[in-house]
């Protein structure tokens, strides 16, 4: 049996670096955090003690053709403090939303995407609405 501690970190691959860090550091406001010298450009975040790695790949297999925003493809979700403002600031940064405020799954969820596609979910508790 495996026994874990948390979550540490999560990776997804981008194809235009800039871009992704204006979305995970400038939209989604996230703490770029150092990352070791590897001999492949990317970016790392810290998220209350966890992580999310941006690795460069242009020729990557996973980066989604169909950018269209849906609940269902894999995603990474974030909690957030209040679903109203988390709205509100990716509205005024332009950010396509999928809102789902009453989901089946208890958390009232936004659904948005990269630059490259790859799908974010922010949520709350339905009760914290």
């Amino acid at each position: 049996m495996i026994k874990y501690k948390s979550l540490h970190h999560v990776s997804l691959t981008v194809t235009d670096l800039e871009k992704a860090k204006q979305f995970y550091g400038g939209t989604l406001c996230l703490n770029e955090i150092s990352r070791p010298a590897f001999d492949f450009p990317g970016a790392w975040y810290e998220i209350e003690g966890q992580q999310l790695h941006l690795i460069v790949d242009p020729s990557s297999q996973t980066i989604r053709k169909d950018k269209h925003l849906s609940s269902r493809e894999g995603h990474f979700a974030l909690r957030v403090e209040n679903y109203h403002h988390t709205l509100q600031w990716l509205k005024e940064n332009n950010v396509e939303v999928l809102e789902k405020p009453h989901s089946k799954s208890g958390f009232a969820q936004l659904f948005c995407a990269d630059p490259d596609g790859n799908l974010v979910e922010l949520n709350v508790d339905q009760k914290d609405l």
